[in-house]
């Protein structure tokens, strides 16, 4: 993979960690006979076809001189039944086999209840000393709220992302790279991972580049998160974090904005890469208590801005600390054929929703009423032109 070591200007480049999830599937696929990847029809358009130079798909019907990518040996399973899909990947699984499955955000929830009979079993499975250890079970979440302009309002839902947090059983990640060299670091340890399902998020369009691969590794053998040093000052006002990749951005921005309008205030910028039961972190590797207060401080206020429902990662931040301390912006569901901009207006998640919240939290409520004055004047502009201002 041909991502670099050094990222001099974070920001500055722009990469697709779709195109690195595809680059990373068609290895396994080349690599592994038993290794099966299923999708509904949307392979291509969730930029994972690079895949199809590894194998076909799976077709067992007449090949007719308009088709490609079809075979009866092909091991891209395409159907448009996420249901059916999870159910023979799961049994693949259970049975000693390796894969992996994508669908849009917004349709995976449709497999729910499948997935937390998969976490029974496998919490079921860990007290029987003659059961196998099991690949994981991973899922590429892509086509997200943030970017669904296009199709609006029914094709915005994160709420597996919710469904899986709220699991006692401590059997799954919820992930989060923030660019296509953190993807990386996400298939790494996903790859590695056993008797767990884990839940990748991630926009197909081409995001900046922000961390180094070190950087990215750090996170995951380190609680999930990590100080980005090239947003942060020493003793900060106000400490700023984000999960999520278009949230990560919109977060660094306001940063921007609202030290335009405070040169003098002091942030710290805090990038979450993965979450699990009750923590920040994965699984087997979350967030210490001591690492927490070293991040995020004992008493400087909060703000997060998330990629799923706020309550959701809320409850997360309450294990750690007071409650009070912390505004999380999140999905709202709130959405419509719009731009993206005001997509994010809509929701709260916007640059200029959380530079007018740092700057309050940080006790300079005088500049809310101009960012909420934007967000109105770019809604405006949006229903008129179809674009943001």
């Amino acid at each position: 993979m041909n991502l670099p070591n050094k990222i001099n200007n974070p920001g500055e480049a722009q990469g697709s960690i779709a195109q690195v999830f595809g680059e990373y599937l068609y290895d396994e696929m080349e690599k592994n006979p038993e290794f099966y990847f299923f999708s509904p029809d949307e392979t291509t358009s969730n930029k994972l076809n690079q895949i199809y130079d590894a194998s076909n798909r799976a077709w067992n019907r007449t090949v007719e001189g308009w088709d490609f990518n079809l075979s009866p040996d092909g091991r891209v399973v395409e159907m448009l039944s996420e249901n059916t899909l999870f159910a023979v990947l799961a049994g693949h699984i259970l049975s000693g086999g390796r894969g992996a499955m994508t669908s849009y955000e917004a349709f995976l929830p449709i497999i729910s209840s499948q997935l937390d009979q998969h976490l029974k079993f496998l919490h079921q499975s860990a007290k029987i000393s003659w059961r196998p250890d099991y690949a994981p079970l991973n899922i590429l979440s892509t086509s997200c709220w943030e970017r669904q302009d296009h199709n609006g309002y029914t094709h915005q839902n994160p709420a597996l992302i919710s469904n899986i947090l709220a699991k006692p059983s401590n059997l799954a990640n919820c992930l989060f790279p923030v660019d296509d060299v953190a993807a990386s670091a996400t298939w790494e340890f996903m790859e590695k991972s056993q008797n767990v399902v884990n839940l990748v998020t991630f926009n197909k369009i081409p995001q900046p580049r922000w961390i180094d691969i070190n950087h990215a590794r750090f996170q995951y053998d380190n609680g999930g998160a990590s100080v980005f040093g090239f947003a942060s000052d020493d003793n900060p006002d106000v400490i700023v974090a984000a999960c999520g990749d278009i949230p990560t951005f919109e977060a660094l921005e306001s940063i921007k904005l609202a030290k335009q309008r405070k040169p003098d205030l002091r942030v710290r910028f805090i990038g979450i890469a993965a979450l699990s039961y009750a923590a920040i972190g994965t699984t087997d590797n979350k967030l210490s208590q001591a690492t927490f207060d070293e991040y995020f401080t004992s008493d400087k206020p909060i703000v997060v801005n998330f990629h799923g429902y706020p309550e959701t990662l809320r409850g997360i931040f309450s294990h750690y600390t007071d409650a009070r301390r912390v505004t999380v912006h999140g999905y709202q569901d709130e959405g419509s054929t719009t731009s993206p901009l005001d997509e994010l207006g809509r929701n709260g998640l916007s640059r200029y929703d959380v530079a007018a919240n740092i700057l309050d939290r940080a006790g300079h409520p005088e500049f809310h009423d101009e960012f909420e004055q934007l967000l109105a004047d770019n809604a405006e502009y949006a229903s008129i032109y179809g674009i943001d201002k």
